[in-house]
């Protein structure tokens, strides 16, 4: 009987040095659901913590707005390409005659190189004269010397490019096949159009974002918008800047996960199961499935909608329980939308530090033994 007596107080000194223990600093990966509360506004901190449910993932189902202003949308579709003062063009002129104005003897035709439009607009053509070409497209251009050279040669025939300037370009940089300066056309007066033009997309379509930079304005949507929508596939202007990029958005994940790191979105909405299935799941051994938190500052207006408010006023504080193992746990988490700058945080298991304290106790004890059996 005394024996007996003895073994329970060895064990109910066991347990309570393990409950020391186990409240000191033992390794963990952060802090536990307990002291996530502890941070709420209705004790010491000054956090919302909200649990997870249908109504609360209506409230926060927010995506990224992207969309030009009607300035972009409303633009019309611009004429041909436009020459300016400064501009080089290159000229091909054909006679159909074998002695021709221009021609050489035994050549039917004549190419004019480097034909540099003065700051004035003009450019000089032999037989032809000064001919207004700023303000022209080559086309127009073109049907001028067409016409001055008709009644000195039989039926010439006129071609008119442009081989240097600005004129009426557009930039294209960022994640396309082949990034350049292209002029606007009659096949490319468009922002999609524009995009075949460069080669089109060369970074994954679902998460490409477009940006158009026009004098001080600027706009974005998201590239397959371009064909969902029609109205956002503008009109361009000589001076756009386009850059393509991938969505840079991202969320951290820690604790008891399968890595815990800053991951960056694949898709352009994710959910929290989602989330957690990009980072490997929960840790088998570790995570506590009624434990998973989302840190987010939300604004204003969405705030006082999850907490049913109006009093609220600028960023608040707000951590999102998500409690997997609850009836409909799972497809709440379906629906949770993960936002930029989000922090997925998942605590562990409450047994997790009773092991960890038990092997370390054990481990102690096994220590003292071999010390122990060594002396004797």
């Amino acid at each position: 009987m005394k024996i007996k007596g003895s073994r329970w107080a060895k064990s109910i000194a066991l347990i309570a040095l393990a409950a020391t223990v186990a409240s000191c600093g033992l390794p963990r990966s952060g802090p536990s659901k307990r002291e996530i509360f502890e941070g709420s506004v209705q004790r010491s901190g000054d956090a919302f913590i909200v649990g997870v449910n249908s109504r609360v993932t209506r409230a926060i189902a927010v995506v990224p707005a992207l969309g030009f202003t009607s300035g972009f949308r409303n633009a019309g579709i611009v004429g041909s390409d436009t020459i300016s003062p400064g501009d080089t063009l290159g000229l091909t002129i054909y006679e159909n005659v074998d002695d021709g104005l221009l021609t050489n003897e035994g050549l039917s035709s004549t190419v004019l190189e480097e034909v540099q439009v003065d700051g004035s607009g003009y450019i000089f053509v032999p037989y032809a004269g000064r001919i207004k070409a700023a303000g022209n497209s080559p086309e127009a251009i073109r049907r001028i010397i067409t016409e001055k050279l008709d009644s000195q040669t039989p039926d010439p025939q006129v071609q008119v490019r442009r081989l240097a300037g600005d004129g009426t370009t557009v930039s294209v940089t960022g994640g396309v096949g082949a990034q350049g300066v292209y002029a606007i056309e009659r096949p490319t007066r468009t922002l999609s159009a524009m995009l075949a033009r460069a080669g089109g997309i060369a970074i994954p379509t679902e998460i490409a974002q477009v940006t158009v930079i026009r004098g001080g304005q600027k706009g974005k949507v998201w590239f397959q918008d371009l064909y969902e929508f029609p109205q956002l596939d503008i009109a361009l202007r000589g001076g756009d800047r386009i850059l393509v990029e991938q969505d840079r958005r991202s969320f951290t994940a820690l604790g008891a996960t399968g890595t815990q790191n800053r991951i960056e979105f694949e898709s352009r909405t994710i959910s929290a199961i989602e989330a957690i299935a990009q980072v490997g799941g929960l840790s088998t051994s570790l995570a506590d499935p009624t434990g998973v938190f989302v840190f987010r500052n939300e604004p204003e207006e969405i705030a006082n909608q999850v907490l049913g408010r109006s009093d609220l006023k600028g960023t608040q504080r707000m951590i999102y329980l998500l409690d997997l193992t609850a009836p409909n746990g799972m497809f709440e988490a379906r629906d949770f939308v993960i936002r930029d700058q989000d922090t997925v945080y998942v605590t562990e298991a409450p047994y997790v530090q009773w092991t960890k304290a038990l092997n370390a106790l054990t481990g102690a004890v096994t220590t003292v033994d071999g010390l122990s059996s060594i002396s004797e």
